[in-house]
């Protein structure tokens, strides 16, 4: 699977529309300001006042007793891993997670755990492929201990897991003693798209997080949430991870600021999305997924261009996009506009004339 692109020079090849991922957002004039003002103390005695009310206000959002500040989506994933499981346990998630496709193997490596693909359409498994893969307790297997699913379904295109389904599988899981993980780095992103608040989204799950620094725009964070007991593990392991960020309100002020201004505006990129893929499909030989969210993923093949060769054509003329499992992505963030998006239809519209 090919992610980022080759490194760019930024003089040689300007990038007037990032379209790359909506990690590239940087933080606006307000929310810098709102760093600047952000009281400030040491976050690994409890003693920043802006880190404690981001954990608050999460904990929350989602239903949790607690929550811990991270740096990224990623340690939030590792670190509740290692915090509910032990070397050789076994986790369950799709087979295009981001915990198997995206964290650099960090689970096995790091805790020894086992992570078993299932299988699914659109980065989905079905409740009842989760229910097949189950077996019973046994000195020949590894303990399952945990299953984890991704809100939205990144490589699936951005899609949505339905609240049936994920009641569905907390109640499987329950029934066979596992616990449950959701990986909700967009999981605001299925909230603003469906109208489920998060604390019902997240419901039945024994430990959730949302990222900060995707379509939220801050520059950085993520916050993970779950019992106070599951707290207090997960706060071992950033230390043994890293230990704390100390001053951390700087940047936890970013994202009590995107809790305050960024999470309705979600809307605006959904729209987006679909703009761009309603003008893509438009143009004879582009496949489109439909978006659900934020990512539209296409294959221009069909119109006698490569993924490849489109992706190239369109960084040289200032859109910088991804291929994704032999699948061009284009997520749309805070950065992006209408405009842009028309821009961006018009130039693979030129490119598939010239093939």
């Amino acid at each position: 699977m090919h992610y980022t692109p080759a490194p760019r020079d930024p003089k040689a090849d300007p990038i007037r529309i990032n379209l790359l991922s909506d990690t590239q957002t940087r933080p606006t004039q307000a929310m810098r300001e709102a760093m600047a003002r952000a009281e400030v103390g040491d976050e690994q005695i409890g003693d920043d006042p802006t880190v404690n009310l981001l954990c608050e206000r999460v904990a929350s959002l989602l239903g949790k007793e607690a929550a811990v500040f991270m740096p990224s989506g990623t340690m939030c994933n590792v670190a509740a891993t290692l915090a509910h499981c032990r070397p050789g346990d076994e986790i369950l998630a799709h087979a295009s997670a981001h915990i198997i496709a995206r964290e650099g193997g960090a689970h096995a490596a790091l805790g020894g755990f086992q992570i078993t693909p299932l299988p699914g359409d659109d980065g989905q498994f079905a409740p009842g492929t989760f229910r097949a893969a189950l077996h019973p307790r046994s000195r020949y297997q590894p303990p399952q201990t945990v299953v984890s699913v991704e809100q939205t379904a990144n490589i699936g295109g951005g899609t949505i897991w339905k609240k049936a389904a994920l009641d569905e599988v907390v109640e499987i899981a329950k029934a066979n003693g596992l616990i449950t993980h959701m990986d909700g780095a967009r999981l605001l992103n299925a909230c603003v798209a469906t109208k489920i608040s998060a604390r019902d989204m997240a419901a039945g799950w024994d430990s959730a997080w949302i990222d900060f620094s995707k379509g939220l725009g801050a520059p950085i964070g993520g916050v993970i949430a779950g019992s106070r007991a599951f707290i207090d593990d997960v706060w071992r392991w950033k230390q043994r991870l890293g230990g704390s960020m100390r001053q951390a309100g700087i940047c936890a002020a970013a994202c009590v600021y995107a809790l305050d201004h960024h999470v309705d505006r979600l809307a605006d990129d959904h729209a987006n999305a679909r703009s761009l893929a309603r003008g893509l499909s438009q143009i004879n030989g582009i496949e489109v997924q439909e978006p659900e969210t934020n990512l539209v993923f296409f294959r221009p093949d069909g119109a006698g261009v490569s993924g490849d060769k489109m992706v190239e054509a369109l960084r040289k003329r200032g859109v910088l996009l991804a291929m994704m499992d032999g699948r061009i992505r284009a997520c749309t963030h805070l950065d992006v506009s209408a405009a842009m998006i028309e821009e961006t239809v018009a130039l693979v519209r030129e490119i598939v004339r010239g093939a």
